[in-house]
């Protein structure tokens, strides 16, 4: 497990990070979610090492991380760092090396997941000739080649069509199932909300929101309800103790002084006539976000 503990960090006088602590458990998909500048990408620079806290503790699996721990790790950085002359085996060879990987390891493993992520075709052309959302899978098949302990991508979805999309997302997966935990960062959050187990969320140098996708929605659902009834449900007007929303026809939506009043409502609905749906309204990861980040 990965653990930040209390992190912060300035950058000429200004406070980037404060306090900043969080977990990503291991086989967990853990989405990092923020606005620009908020501060993501420092923590993950700061995970890997790259950059230093001025104060807090990140721990690998107990321990404070040293350098032979942040060599298993893989790293995808937003600003990607390939060699554009270089064609993508040879330089996935090239960094496989680095990781310590023999020559013929490093080149299965570059074209096993070369070939998965559909480059197959294109593993001998130029880096440089290859579209961004393909230069995107070769920077992900770098973070993955060595089989790293831990997953750490800044922005991996950015520039990705619908299916590249889906590739990516079964390759975390299949990490994840492996028992590593995979933390990115993306600034689409229905697709985080889609693909995440976890979710934490970030803004003025602090985290504001964490815990599972389904627990933050259920926690911020408060006691807001769906109503489609068998005829005009303006009546709901005159119920004591319900607010009236918005009222269209038979749909309407109300908010009610607290989630134990709903078989109050829907006994009031059921004896007007026929109810077609009735339904607690849970926020979506967007409507959580904007309201934790104001």
């Amino acid at each position: 497990m990965l653990e930040l503990d209390g992190i912060s960090r300035s950058f000429d006088g200004r406070r980037v990070l404060d306090g900043i602590s969080f977990s990503v458990e291991p086989g967990r998909l853990t989405g990092f979610v923020g606005s620009n500048g908020a501060g993501k990408t420092t923590t993950m620079r700061i995970v890997l090492g790259i950059l230093a806290p001025d104060a807090g503790t990140v721990r690998w699996k107990g321990q404070a991380l040293d350098r032979p721990a942040r060599q298993q790790f893989g790293y995808m950085p937003e600003e990607r760092g390939l060699y554009p002359k270089m064609n993508p085996v040879d330089q996935l060879v090239f960094l496989g090396r680095l990781h310590g990987l023999s020559a013929a390891e490093a080149r299965r493993k570059a074209t096993g997941l070369l070939e998965q992520l559909g480059l197959g075709e294109r593993m001998k052309d130029k880096l440089e000739s290859l579209s961004l959302g393909n230069q995107q899978r070769v920077q992900v098949a770098a973070a993955l080649l060595h089989d790293p302990v831990l997953l750490v991508l800044d922005e991996p979805f950015s520039g990705l069509d619908p299916i590249t999309v889906d590739t990516m997302t079964s390759i975390l997966r299949t990490s994840a199932a492996g028992g590593v935990p995979v933390l990115f960062s993306s600034h689409q959050l229905d697709l985080v909300e889609r693909i995440c187990d976890d979710l934490v969320i970030i803004a003025g140098g602090g985290v504001v929101a964490q815990g599972t996708v389904e627990s933050l929605r259920q926690e911020r659902a408060g006691a807001r309800f769906r109503l489609v009834l068998g005829e005009d449900a303006g009546w709901l007007r005159d119920v004591p103790g319900i607010d009236v929303l918005d009222v269209d026809g038979p749909r309407a939506l109300v908010e009610l002084p607290d989630v134990t009043h709903d078989q109050m409502l829907l006994s009031a609905a059921v004896q007007r006539g026929p109810v077609h749906e009735f339904s607690r309204v849970v926020p979506a990861l967007g409507d959580i976000y904007r309201e934790v980040s104001k």
